[in-house]
């Protein structure tokens, strides 16, 4: 699997609008680990910290570590990064983003690398989606507090909230794989944790509704949302939202 040690602290709300996936044709099939749940191949989307179909806002002092990618639409739709282009015109930068920012409308190769990406983007979301037997259903109807998630397929045919502290209890080769039927929102300082050598990169949260990371909570994993993922005020995220 691709590292992902992205970091993105938010001091202001960001938005990361995602239309919903669409079957590319070919999608990858995930082929089972060793331990018997298999991981979802991000593919070249795996680059990413922020990838979106509609666009990203920032409106406050984000920094986000790893690159950020929006297609089809242009980089207009890329606001409040303070977007400065290279002479290339193949990526811009920015004073909050340690890594490259392209979009669609940048010169040769952006464009199609970005398309290649975006097909892979929905495909590990397809793919997370179309999981079946879920070894853990419903907990707490989607009420988390308190909860140790153990390695394995976990569904919600739910809303889910974290009012508290979550851990992830896991070695490092562990995967979780998280279907959310409805919304999935963290409270103001909640906590998703890593424990026992779990790692960010290991963990598939695929959320059919929107995403809201709440004021000062911290979450951990790669978000596959199908709408809009946002992050409040001095939430901060170790992992990536495509």
């Amino acid at each position: 699997s691709t590292e992902i040690p992205s970091t993105i602290p938010s001091n202001g709300p960001s938005s990361v609008p995602v239309n919903a996936p669409v079957a590319p044709t070919g999608a990858p099939v995930s082929e089972p680990t060793q331990d018997g749940i298999a991981a979802v191949d991000l593919r070249t989307a795996g680059q990413f910290a922020l990838l979106a179909k509609s666009g990203i806002t920032n409106t406050g002092l984000t920094r986000v570590t790893g690159d950020i990618g929006a297609s089809p639409i242009s980089s207009a739709a890329l606001v409040g990064f303070a977007l400065v282009a290279d002479v290339s015109f193949i990526f811009s930068k920015s004073h909050l983003v340690t890594g490259h920012v392209y979009a669609a409308n940048y010169s040769p190769p952006t464009s199609g690398m970005l398309t290649v990406a975006v097909l892979d983007m929905q495909a590990a979301y397809i793919d997370a989606a179309a999981r079946l037997f879920p070894d853990f259903l419903n907990i707490n109807t989607g009420a988390l507090n308190g909860n140790i998630l153990k390695p394995g397929l976990h569904k919600w045919a739910t809303a889910v909230i974290v009012t508290d502290t979550i851990a992830f209890s896991g070695s490092s080769t562990d995967i979780w794989i998280i279907q959310i039927t409805g919304t999935l929102t963290t409270a103001s300082n909640a906590v998703i944790a890593l424990t026992g050598g779990a790692q960010a990169k290991n963990i598939f949260w695929q959320v059919s509704g929107g995403i809201t990371i709440g004021v000062g909570s911290h979450v951990e994993g790669v978000f596959l949302g199908a709408t809009a993922i946002t992050f409040l005020t001095g939430s901060s995220m170790n992992g990536a939202a495509l």
